[in-house]
């Protein structure tokens, strides 16, 4: 089996046991090795008292992508700690995209870097996770 196909058999059975990405409407764009892209609307349930995107909804969208991207290994992964920017609102009806991206990876440890973009291009917010193996995987190989 090739990495390439490892990351996209271990994404289909993640995304098979997430429905919290897909209650949210996120969709998984692209899935590689240490890496993925997944979208998600901006509905009218998601804006906040300010009429633009609760900064949870964006932050979920970003650990979504952080999750996919570091159990592409077939290796069970979890969230050790993650941080969030801000720079700009998403807003209403606005399609947000989050690319995720490994900075570092030994042992069962790793780093991974999520940039959160609007339609535009603009960047929405910038994403540090850190995250730990831990026992099994997500089928058999």
């Amino acid at each position: 089996m090739t990495p390439q196909q490892r990351a996209e058999r271990s994404a289909k059975a993640m995304w098979a046991d997430d429905p919290a990405s897909q209650a949210l409407g996120m969709t998984l764009d692209d899935i590689g090795p240490g890496r993925a892209v997944i979208s998600m609307p901006v509905r009218a349930d998601m804006v906040n008292g300010h009429g633009i995107c609760h900064g949870g909804f964006t932050f979920a969208l970003a650990d979504s992508a952080f999750a996919f991207a570091c159990n592409s290994y077939n290796l069970r992964v979890v969230a050790q700690h993650n941080s969030i920017t801000y720079l700009d609102p998403g807003q209403l009806g606005e399609h947000l995209t989050a690319t995720a991206t490994e900075t570092s990876r030994a042992g069962r440890s790793g780093i991974y870097d999520v940039v959160v973009k609007g339609e535009d291009g603009r960047q929405v917010a910038l994403f540090r996770g850190h995250s730990r193996q831990i026992k099994g995987t997500h089928f058999e190989e």
